[in-house]
């Protein structure tokens, strides 16, 4: 016991005073405070940088030196960073294609994303030391592409929270405010993007993982569906699961960067780069022929959106009912048996693979904390506790999930597959009869969550999980902030469930006054370019009527 103590404790400080050394030991310009030439330069578009890389007009260790100087000012803010790759990237900004389509740009990478030589440890102590062998498929494409990666950013221990914190990196906090969090599991990635030290990045999302910390932070994400993006040779705590698979994606400080990234990265065919991408070019897509049908999902059945939630949703829609779309309330097929659904299917394993490289003392997140209780308890128990549930306690909600959270066999699980296609089928079914064009829906009941919330509120996750299961393309914008008048709770609410309840613990819109608020526009599945166009429409709309969202300016 003591020396898998020792091991630990050592691993976290050794990890802890690499990044210290790395960053100390970096050259001197990096340190220097941002001048107005640095400003400039982080002022100016993806696309309009690449130009400029092409041209000649700016050189990549130049960008690099100015982002590189950026994101530590973000570290130093929230700490952020994992890994520090800035001296190996000053080598390969010097070599980089500056003739690709991502010419000199720096980008940054969840932490789980592999690059040669440099560890992916995603928070596990007993992963420390491990660099990857050989690059992803990703960061292949990105350098043939003129890409610079240059720093990996925190995530969860296990992946599986909208929090981002683990004994070896310690927690990232939100650039809105350090009370709070940046959402997870890409929250790392969502911060430094905020604060302006990154402008494109890479996240991974299976229950909502660059969609929230998207409406967490402030910033724009599409998730990808399955195949659409590269995924293969980085590191992952649940290989092999698929019963909701998970998808890496881009993220992006403006969706102006967005949707220049995505095409880029499409430019590249990076079908060819990884086995699993399916081989479709980025597509263009004209919404402006007629007026659109949008159908609007107010409320998942298990938690009601926040005040401050809703009213970002109320906004979009009546600016799109004010310029001639048709927007419908809409009643699919149940998001709550979507939930039960997800969440058997995701820890179909009783949470064991994504636990198992946890050291003996090593943290786990608050809200897989709470999970795993209910998994590790003996059945019998557990089905007592359910009856309790929903019969004692009257919550029909929260017992039909606990009925789900147990450890399957292959018996088990193949008929939760089978249910989660016609589950599909339902929702394929109920879209083209009601002529959608979109759904609208907030990315989560909250805003950004203070630090721990997930120990209220880990199951509380519906309304970005509902379009893993579905394999739909999602994205998320931002729209508004908190404001503690407007979006204050009323007195008469009531939860009406263990879910919903756990979930208002943590809500105050005066402890929240000034965080972001984002709204989810969906498609259906391989439709990223519908979708980015329907956000492009959304954000235009709001600009034209004065309510334009202004990101984080920071010094």
């Amino acid at each position: 016991m003591l020396f898998a103590w020792l091991a630990h404790r050592q691993a976290c400080h050794r990890k802890q005073e690499e990044r210290r050394t790395r960053i100390k030991e970096l050259p001197s310009e990096f340190h220097e405070p941002i001048d107005e030439h640095d400003e400039h330069i982080l002022e100016l578009p993806v696309q309009l940088l690449v130009t400029e890389v092409s041209s000649g007009a700016h050189d990549p260790i130049e960008i690099l030196t100015t982002y590189g100087k950026k994101a530590l000012k973000a570290h130093e803010e929230t700490n952020c960073l994992t890994e520090v790759m800035l001296t190996d990237a000053l080598v390969w900004a010097k070599e980089c294609n500056r003739n690709g389509p991502l010419a000199g740009m720096p980008v940054s990478l969840k932490d789980t994303v592999g690059v040669r030589g440099w560890d992916g440890c995603i928070g596990y102590s007993a992963w420390v030391g491990r660099p990857a062998e050989n690059d992803s498929a990703l960061v292949r494409l990105l350098r043939d592409a003129g890409a610079v990666p240059f720093v990996k950013t925190n995530v969860p221990i296990t992946l599986l929270s909208f929090e981002s914190a683990s004994d070896v990196f310690g927690r990232t906090t939100n650039p809105h405010k350090q009370t709070h969090s940046p959402g997870g599991s890409s929250g790392g990635e969502a911060a430094l993007l905020a604060y302006g030290g990154s402008r494109i990045g890479i996240g991974t999302d299976v229950a909502g993982s660059v969609r929230v910390p998207a409406h967490y932070s402030g910033v724009y994400s599409i998730k990808a569906s399955v195949g659409r993006f590269l995924k293969t040779g980085s590191s992952t705590s649940m290989p092999g699961q698929e019963g909701v698979a998970p998808v890496y994606s881009p993220m992006a400080r403006t969706l102006e960067d967005l949707d220049y990234f995505w095409k880029a990265i499409m430019s590249m065919q990076p079908w060819k780069y990884d086995h699993s991408v399916l081989p479709i070019p980025w597509r263009d897509v004209d919404l402006s022929s007629k007026p659109l049908k949008w159908g609007v999902m107010w409320n998942d059945g298990v938690v009601t959106p926040s005040p401050a939630c809703r009213r970002a949703l109320e906004m979009v829609a009546n600016a799109l009912i004010e310029h001639g779309h048709q927007v419908i309330d809409i009643s699919p097929p149940s998001p709550y048996d979507a939930l039960k659904l997800a969440s058997s299917l995701l820890l179909a394993d009783g949470g064991k693979t994504a636990t198992a490289p946890l050291s003996f003392f090593e943290s786990n997140d608050p809200g897989m904390v709470q999970a795993m209780r209910m998994f590790r308890l003996p059945s019998f128990i557990r089905s007592i506790y359910t009856w309790y549930v929903r019969y004692i306690r009257r919550d029909k909600t929260y017992a039909g999930l606990l009925e789900g959270w147990h450890e399957k066999s292959v018996v088990n699980f193949w008929p939760l597959v089978a249910k989660r296609e016609a589950y599909k089928l339902k929702w394929w079914e109920f879209w083209k009869d009601a002529e959608l064009d979109f759904v609208l829906t907030v990315p989560n009941a909250l805003p950004a969550v203070p630090h721990g919330g997930m120990k209220n509120g880990f199951s509380s996750c519906g309304y970005s999980f509902l379009f893993n299961l579905l394999d739909y393309s999602a994205g998320v914008l931002p729209v508004t902030r908190v404001d503690r008048e407007l979006d204050s709770l009323p007195s008469t609410f009531k939860p009406s469930n263990a879910v919903e309840r756990g979930a208002y613990v943590d809500y105050s819109s005066d402890a929240m006054h000034g965080l972001p608020v984002g709204v989810q526009v969906v498609g259906q599945r391989l439709e990223e370019e519908k979708v980015m166009e329907g956000m492009k429409l959304i954000e235009r709309l709001l600009r034209e009527d004065g309510w334009g969202y202004a990101l984080l300016n920071t010094p």
